[in-house]
């Protein structure tokens, strides 16, 4: 739990967080009641992105997309958090519409961010859009790490696709000590294969050609 008795964390400095950082202690209310992040899933991976408002055609989308893949990110040892600035009464009309008449239950807890702190906390506040949030999306580890960052417009909506492939990819180069490469695991260069972090001496770098394919010394590679 957050050790200061607020809903957000007054100590923290101000700005949204980067890559590396903490994700901020917070506790918030959602439509499966009230939580502390990241706290709450200590030893998990959580995806949290923001939409820009309830009822709204592709926030629909993308609430759609994100379930019909949320055993996907499970199997991940990852689970899902919605945000927008809506009061929670909003969220639950709306997820009961989509039940209703898209015939998709959704699983995954939605913030009711009504005051709009988190949203000024992580940045999440649309230029230009009154008090929409932008569609953010915070890929955090088990650590409570903030591992990615993705910031879209509130005119395109997400590839959950490619959210999912960069849980996956994390968590192979955690568990590899590798990189990935462009487009993996469908890589024009390597197929599915990894990349070999570029040798930092002349005796590694003579191995490293002996050891894995290669283009050159800073360039190897292998299957996993």
């Amino acid at each position: 739990m957050c050790e200061q008795d607020v809903f957000i964390d007054d100590d923290l400095e101000e700005g949204m967080p980067l890559i590396g950082d903490e994700f901020p202690c917070v506790e918030v209310q959602t439509t499966l009641g009230e939580i502390t992040l990241p706290d709450d899933y200590e030893g998990k991976w959580f995806v949290l992105f923001s939409h820009p408002a309830d009822f709204t055609p592709v926030c629909t989308t993308e609430f759609v997309a994100f379930q019909k893949r949320y055993e996907d990110f499970r199997k991940l040892n990852c689970d899902l958090v919605g945000l927008s600035i809506d009061q929670v009464f909003s969220h639950i009309k709306w997820l009961e519409w989509i039940k209703a008449n898209l015939k998709i239950e959704i699983e995954f807890p939605v913030i009711a961010d009504s005051t709009g702190e988190i949203a000024d906390l992580l940045g999440l506040i649309h230029p230009g859009k009154g008090t929409n949030t932008v569609r953010a999306v915070f890929i955090v580890d088990p650590t409570g790490i903030v591992r990615a960052i993705l910031y879209y417009p509130q005119e395109l909506g997400r590839n959950m696709d490619e959210i999912l492939r960069m849980v996956k990819g994390l968590q192979v180069a955690d568990e590899n000590e590798v990189a990935m490469p462009a487009n993996w695991p469908n890589n024009e260069l390597v197929g599915e294969g990894v990349i070999i972090p570029p040798a930092t001496d002349v005796k590694t770098a003579e191995e490293r050609v002996k050891e894995y394919d290669c283009f050159d010394w800073w360039f190897c590679h292998k299957k996993i």
